[in-house]
């Protein structure tokens, strides 16, 4: 049952996308615990994880790493790290098994759903919200812990669930997660509670209070969505998908071939005379004299700002050279107006682990010592446009706080430059583009994605993913669309954009409470 409850978590992500296995999943999955012992209740929990993320991060396997044709690595890659990211459900599981009320001693079947039903309605409701916080407290932690890993976050999953998702202006993603978690771990009891009292009499408290938060909730969203301003200017935007296969980004004899796909990709989209023209991560090889050149002319010739990837050397104090994987804003008069180096890192793809202490592991990837992260946002200002954007690389569109401190008040949209290609046509480029909405929708702003090989898009303030298909008719093949970015007139920030992860730092108070008060009850009753 626990492996069930983890394939139905993975239903409610891509390639499935079945929204609504999100809300049974985490009731199933902590009901699996009824009646066990603390440490198997941990067990049963990080098995219905491992199962899920096995089963929606399998896309790994298509990293192209292999051995004599066997994928070691990133098979490795991907127990491990389903098993780190188990361990968070287990951790859930039993977390909220040991502060229920009535204990969590272990009971026959039956015994154990009378014991249930003895706690009082009103603190099994009390109980199912706890088990939201602490659900929204470690998945804040995991997207933080350990450089962080906050993907498929639960909330993710609902994103075309437009006006739910709007309190994530107020909470963040995670108050989505709050929700549904609540509603899930609501309803089983419940439901439990109708199994052996086949009346409604009794569930109702239970039950009526996150039904009722749902619908408070969507009525919120719709009004924000009705209330939006129109915008009183349009910026016409090329986005440029080269779709090129990892392994040719890696071989410097294709740098100028690669390259000059992406320059007749660029000159076919200027038929639209867009007045920005965006290139994906790792479109542009080294600065050789041709590629300086190739882009020279492109801008002379159609009078255009164009922003892109590509490694950036500075000297450092220590008198070495310091490698940054940088976004570069480049005028139509061929100048670098302005230079962002990422500062969210992909472990062990941008940068290894304990180098200084550990120096082999360099020759353990094929980055050797990796990037520098970068240490602030960098605005980037169409300065003869009146437009002001900022710059997000790779996955940095993944995490809330990061994408929060990139948006000023006189922010028009966020941009994304990343590069898929790593993964081959698999789920990773949808489940990484949804994440993008909830960072338009936390801070009110549309924000722009131009992938090497993904879902090259656009998405409104209100989270409406805006997408044209590119020529090969796909989100996987080559090609660009050039769609119209509002932006200027008169725009609120959000709750979220001012205040951040209030929320979510509340459900790690609320959970820290019950499990002190838990652990101090238990040791009072102790002779």
């Amino acid at each position: 049952m626990a492996a069930l409850a983890g394939l139905l978590l993975s239903a409610a992500f891509a390639p499935w996308e079945l929204a609504g296995a999100a809300w049974a999943a985490p009731g199933l999955m902590l009901f699996c615990g009824l009646g066990q012992p603390g440490k198997r209740t941990f067990r049963l929990g990080f098995v219905a994880g491992f199962t899920h993320f096995l089963s929606s991060l399998y896309w790994l396997l298509a990293m192209p790493f292999t051995w004599l044709g066997i994928p070691i690595a990133p098979g490795l890659a991907w127990i491990g790290l389903s098993a780190y990211c188990g361990f968070y459900c287990g951790l859930w599981v039993w977390f909220c098994w040991k502060i229920f009320p009535g204990g969590a001693r272990e009971f026959p079947l039956v015994a154990s759903m009378d014991r249930f039903l003895a706690v009082g309605g009103w603190k099994r409701a009390g109980w199912a919200v706890v088990c939201a916080a602490a659900w929204t407290a470690l998945e804040f932690g995991r997207g933080r812990i350990l450089s962080g890993f906050p993907w498929n976050i639960l909330g993710a999953s609902q994103y075309a669930m437009l006006p739910l998702i709007q309190i994530a202006s107020i909470t963040g993603v995670f108050g989505v997660s709050f929700v549904v978690v609540w509603f899930s771990a609501a309803v089983a009891g419940a439901l439990l509670v109708l199994a052996r009292r086949p009346s409604p009499a009794g569930i109702w408290g239970q039950a009526a209070l996150p039904l009722l938060a749902v619908a408070v909730l969507v009525a919120f969203g719709m009004g924000r969505i009705a209330k939006i301003p129109a915008p009183t200017r349009q910026i016409k935007v090329a986005l440029i998908q080269p779709s090129i296969p990892q392994t040719l980004l890696w071989d410097p004899k294709e740098d100028l071939s690669r390259f000059q796909k992406v320059i007749a990709l660029s000159e076919k989209a200027m038929a639209a005379k867009p007045a920005l023209l965006l290139w994906p991560e790792s479109s542009v090889p080294d600065f050789t004299p041709e590629i300086n050149q190739a882009i020279a002319r492109l801008l002379a010739t159609y009078h255009v700002w164009l922003m892109f990837c590509a490694d950036d050397l500075e000297p450092a104090v220590s008198g070495q050279t310091e490698d940054f994987n940088s976004a570069f804003l480049v005028s139509p008069a061929g100048a670098t107006d302005a230079i962002y180096h990422k500062r969210r890192l992909v472990i062990f793809g941008e940068y290894v682990p304990l180098l200084r202490w550990l120096p082999f592991l360099k020759w353990l990837t094929p980055i050797g010592s990796g990037y520098t992260a970068g240490e602030r946002p960098v605005p980037f200002n169409l300065s003869d446009l009146s437009v002001k954007t900022s710059v997000l690389i790779c996955f940095e569109d993944m995490f809330p706080r990061e994408a929060r401190e990139h948006v000023a008040a006189d922010t028009d949209f966020l941009i994304n430059l990343t590069n898929d290609g790593w993964f081959g046509d698999g789920p990773e480029q949808k489940q990484q583009a949804v994440c993008a909405v909830f960072r338009a929708v936390e801070n009110g702003v549309p924000l722009v994605r131009c992938a090497n090989n993904g879902l090259t898009c656009w998405i409104d303030a209100q989270g409406r993913i805006r997408q044209v298909e590119n020529a090969e008719g796909n989100i996987y093949g080559s090609g660009f669309i050039t769609p119209e970015i509002p932006v200027g007139g008169v725009r609120e920030r959000t709750i979220y954009n001012r205040c951040g992860d209030w929320f979510a730092w509340s459900c790690c108070g609320l959970s820290a409470f019950f499990l002190a008060v838990n652990v101090r009850r238990k040791s009072v009753q102790t002779p």
